[in-house]
């Protein structure tokens, strides 16, 4: 299913040549800004530019689409959307700063929650009816939600830029979040114990995020074009928090801003770094090493200090990711479990069809 801005919405089937031709062409009220697929029922859900959210009914064989329950959702775009057949519910955000429900069958506003900030990532669990809401201040909300209200369980922030893709999956019960700070975090939410596991493998914005769960694997991209695989079956370890100093924690050298001790020591001060692997404060002399640290999520060579550089072994430099290009900025991507398909759209306006046997498995 592909989701043009100009307000159509277009429906691909594979015929017997292999080759994938549109079967639906149907025109929507106005440009359409997000969508989401049911697999079971072949719904299709569609967020638009004016607020309205409209779902398809349910169609076998995908030969026509016809849109009812349209519902005036939000005063502004529409941002994400997504059907939840177990609750007959359809979730979406808009630019308005707010969350809504709606029921599927009667286009009813079951209820809605007020956000600090554009909504720009959308997740659900069905089994605890936990919404996970991110949003472009960087901050995870995390809701419960009832037939007709819902409550704030908490919020957590970990990312310095706007949270740009979820994916919740509900067996391991962690949450990915990716963002336009080029990382991406795993929060474990059933272990209860409020760790983050933060991955660094993008040069650009984390566009979209999926995971394969047969073989603990996720996939990102981003809108640099890259695709990356992650082992998540592998022993990671929380990044260190970084430590405040006035000096040196290796060579005791003052940091530009401690007058006292440069004054004392006649020593001109020294901007501060941080080491990746240990977190202390150093200056660039101490630190003049670099390092991939793949278990603390760093696939690519960061600053450490020279005794952590000495202690990382060649088995912990080892990746933990493989990189592949995607040679077109992607915008969104969606995988399918079963078939190990990867499917991305790109700002090119070119649909791309993956098989990813060869890396997820």
């Amino acid at each position: 299913v592909k989701r043009p801005s100009a307000g159509t919405v277009r429906v691909w089937l594979k015929r017997d040549s292999g080759q994938y031709w549109p079967s639906v062409y149907h025109t929507m009220p106005a440009p359409c800004s997000c969508m989401s697929f049911n697999p079971e029922t072949r719904r299709i859900s569609v967020g638009m530019d004016n607020g309205v959210v409209s779902v398809s009914e349910q169609n076998k064989t995908l030969t026509c689409v016809a849109f009812t329950n349209i519902t005036f959702a939000h005063q502004g775009g529409v941002t994400v959307v997504l059907f939840v057949l177990e609750m007959e519910w359809v979730l979406s955000t808009g630019q308005d700063k707010s969350f809504t429900w709606h029921c599927s069958e009667s286009g009813q506003q079951l209820g809605t929650y007020r956000t600090t900030a554009w909504v720009s990532g959308l997740q659900f669990d069905v089994e605890t009816r936990h919404a996970f809401v991110g949003d472009y201040s960087g901050q995870v909300t995390i809701l419960k939600l009832e037939q007709d209200n819902c409550n704030l369980v908490t919020t957590f922030k970990g990312h310095t830029g706007n949270v740009t893709a979820l994916y919740w999956d509900p067996v391991q019960r962690v949450l990915f979040s990716g963002s336009s700070d080029h990382s991406i975090i795993m929060w474990d939410i059933g272990g209860r114990k409020g760790t983050a596991i933060e991955l660094q493998g993008h040069n650009e914005r984390v566009q979209g995020l999926c995971y394969a769960p047969h073989t603990r694997q996720l996939i990102s991209c981003g809108s640099d074009g890259g695709i990356v695989i992650w082992n998540m079956d592998v022993a990671r370890q929380e990044t260190p928090e970084w430590l405040d100093s006035d000096s040196c924690q290796k060579c005791e050298q003052p940091f530009f801003w401690n007058f006292k001790q440069m004054w004392d020591t006649k020593k001109i001060g020294l901007r501060q770094h941080h080491c990746r692997k240990c977190g202390q404060a150093v200056c660039g002399k101490c630190s003049s090493k670099r390092s991939t640290i793949p278990l603390l999520g760093f696939e690519f060579e960061v600053r450490v200090c020279d005794s952590c550089h000495e202690s990382i072994t060649d088995e912990e430099r080892a990746p933990t990711a493989t990189f592949h290009d995607s040679k077109h900025a992607v915008v969104h991507m969606h995988y399918e479990p079963t078939r190990s398909w990867l499917l991305t759209s790109g700002a090119d306006k070119v649909i791309k069809l993956w098989d990813m046997t060869p890396v997820v498995s």
